[in-house]
């Protein structure tokens, strides 16, 4: 009997690189020998991610305005390899088999209500012993801030909360697959009693990942194109000395700039204080006029009269 296997590792941004490389086939070798790239051609997106993932996720964040503090620690995705044995891919045949991964993709866009849009990529690939998926996501949580504002958070450890969640996610999926008619059966919940640790691990390329997510394969330089990249790299070092330059000159237009700033608010603040005691002043002479008016008798309109002309001469 087959299984219905997914399996989650959590990553923080520094290992985003590697990851995006294996997933995409972007190195240029690879210690996993049980990879044919010659069916590298065979492997296929379910959602392709068109830059790095350490971009996708900068982009996301910015979109959709994701709250929570991001430090060098922090993890800020996940990863399902989700598969099943090679007999089961073999009995089911290509298209099943495309359909299997297709309803593993939805499962992921609906569980805990994650929503498509923080699936980064997913990558089948067919390049290798067993057929697998590389699912990449942003473990985003939908809740509310202390306002009580409904908000997206990446939170990975309260997207996985609670210490049966990875229990819940094999249940959840299980169930799944089995409704959308694909004839598995779920393994001991307390033990891989039915999955030895590696043979899972073989499934899975579990150590040839670690390797090349920890490893950066360095290729010797071509010695036939030493001349070129020398040039290549004058033309960057003079270029880079140019932007230096107007960098430079940027700095110092900024410094103008803000300068005038904090003048014209010094300004502004100053007309609002002089605007304050004017108001002040005008209120004050009224008030003086009434006075007049009331001890003397004297008529208003005549006594304002009286005083601007004696202004106006004084003035002069």
């Amino acid at each position: 009997m087959s299984y219905a296997i997914i399996r989650n590792a959590n990553y923080k941004k520094d290992n985003l690189a590697g990851l995006y490389k294996h997933n995409e086939r972007k190195n240029t070798n690879y210690s996993n020998k049980d990879i044919n790239k010659n069916n590298s051609l065979k492997n296929y997106s379910i959602k392709q991610c068109h830059t790095t993932y350490s971009n996708a996720l900068k982009i996301l964040q910015q979109e959709n305005n994701l709250q929570g503090g991001i430090i060098k620690t922090t993890n800020v995705v996940c990863e399902f390899i989700i598969t099943s044995d090679k007999e089961f891919f073999e009995r089911i045949g290509k298209e099943e088999t495309k359909r299997y991964f297709q309803t593993a993709y939805d499962f992921v866009a609906s569980y805990k209500n994650l929503g498509e849009k923080y699936i980064l990529s997913a990558k089948v690939h067919n390049d290798e012993n067993t057929p697998h998926l590389h699912l990449v996501f942003v473990p985003v949580i939908h809740t509310k801030d202390k306002k009580g504002n409904g908000i997206e958070k990446i939170a990975c450890s309260q997207y996985w909360k609670g210490k049966d969640s990875y229990r819940q996610l094999q249940d959840n999926f299980y169930k799944y697959v089995v409704e959308h008619g694909f004839d598995l059966e779920r393994g001991n919940t307390k033990e891989n009693t039915h999955i030895p640790i590696e043979t899972l691990k073989q499934i899975t390329n579990y150590d040839n990942i670690k390797y090349e997510l920890t490893n950066e394969q360095i290729q010797p330089i071509n010695t036939q194109n030493t001349a070129l990249i020398l040039q290549q790299n004058q033309e960057l070092v003079e270029y880079t000395n140019k932007l230096k330059v107007q960098l430079s000159k940027s700095y110092t237009a900024i410094n103008k700039i803000e300068k005038l700033q904090q003048e014209n608010m010094n300004l502004r603040y100053e007309n609002e204080k002089l605007k304050k005691e004017n108001y002040k002043l005008k209120n004050y002479i009224e008030k003086t006029f009434e006075v007049v008016k009331h001890l003397f008798g004297f008529p208003m309109d005549t006594f304002k009269r009286l005083v601007n002309n004696f202004v106006k001469h004084f003035e002069k």
